[in-house]
C-alpha cells in the first residue's frame, strides 16, 4: 500500500520499531503483530552505531540489534519477509544509504515492499540525488521539520517532501515524555497542511496521541516506549498499547466532527 492510500482514512497510528531487536527473525513477526494489533504504517529502524537523532532508548536497542547480527543485507530480508497491507516505512541515517549506493538502496526498499524512508540527518537543501532515486522507485521521502523551523523553510520543507510531512514534537532525541508542549501544538498550526502532518518524538500514551489529533495532526507517531515493551519482553503489552493508542487516534477525530 502507498502511504497516500493509507492517509485517506486519516488519522493514522505510526508506529516505530529497530529492526534486529532483540534478533533479526523476531523482526518480521513483530511487524505482523503490530498491523493486527492497529498501526496504519509501521516503521522500521535500520541500527545504527551512532543514532544522533536517538534518545538513550532506541539508542541501545541499536547497539542490541547490531550485536545480534543485524545488518542492511539482513534488514531488507526481514523486511521483504514482513509482509502486511500497511505501508512500510525505512527509518535511518544517511551513510548507510550511501554506503550501498543511493539507487541501489531506493531499489532494495521497493523490492522488499517499503514505500517510504525517513532519514533525519539529511536535510532537503541536500536530498536531490536520493530524491531522484526514490522517484524512480516509487519510494515516499519523508522529511522532517521542528518547532524551531523557520517559517519560510518550513514551507520549502512540506514543498519537497513525499507521503507526509514529519512534524518533530519538540528539539533534542527521541524518547518517550509525560506531556505534550505548546510548540507542538503551535508547530501543527503553522503548517500549512498542503500534505499530511505526523507528529513523532515523544509519544508515548494514548492521551498524548489523541491530543495531537485534535490539534490538527493527521497522525500519531510512536517509537520509543514501544522499543522498551520489546525490550523488555512484553509483546503483549506492546500490542495492548497499540490497540489503545488507535482507540485513542480514531475517538479524537470523531470528537472533532461533533
Amino acid at each position: 500500500m502507498r502511504i497516500s492510500e493509507a492517509f485517506l482514512a486519516s488519522p493514522l497510528l505510526i508506529v516505530y520499531i529497530c529492526a534486529g531487536d532483540p534478533t533479526p527473525e523476531a523482526t518480521p513477526d513483530l511487524v505482523r503483530r503490530l498491523e493486527k494489533a492497529g498501526a496504519d504504517i509501521i516503521e522500521i529502524g535500520l541500527p545504527h552505531s551512532d543514532p544522533i537523532a536517538d534518545g538513550p532508548t532506541i539508542q541501545a536497542a541499536a547497539q542490541r540489534a547490531i550485536a545480534a547480527g543485524m545488518n542492511t543485507d539482513k534488514y531488507f530480508q526481514a523486511a521483504a519477509v514482513a509482509k502486511v497491507a500497511v505501508p512500510k516505512v525505512f527509518m535511518g541515517y544517511y551513510n548507510m544509504i550511501y554506503a550501498r549506493g543511493l539507487d541501489k538502496f531506493a531499489r532494495d526498499c521497493a523490492k522488499s515492499g517499503i514505500t517510504g524512508m525517513i532519514v533525519p540527518d539529511l536535510p532537503p537543501e541536500e536530498a536531490a540525488p536520493l530524491q531522484e532515486a526514490c522517484i524512480k522507485n516509487a519510494v515516499d521521502l519523508i522529511f522532517l521539520v521542528a518547532p524551531n523551523t523557520p517559517p519560510a523553510r518550513l514551507k520549502m520543507i512540506e514543498e519537497e517532501t513525499s507521503g507526509f510531512l514529519y512534524l518533530v514534537a519538540r528539539t533534542g532525541v527521541t524518547g518517550a515524555r509525560s506531556e505534550v508542549l505548546q510548540d507542538t501544538r503551535d508547530l501543527i498550526a503553522r503548517v500549512p497542511g498542503r500534505k499530511p502532518k505526523a507528529v513523532g518524538f515523544g509519544i508515548s500514551t494514548p492521551e498524548q496521541a489523541a491530543e495531537v489529533i485534535r490539534a490538527g495532526a493527521d497522525a500519531a507517531i510512536v517509537g520509543s516506549v514501544c522499543v522498551d515493551l520489546i525490550a523488555r519482553g512484553k509483546i503483549e503489552e506492546l500490542e495492548q498499547l497499540v490497540r489503545e493508542m488507535k482507540a485513542a487516534v480514531k475517538g479524537a477525530a470523531k470528537a472533532k466532527l461533533q
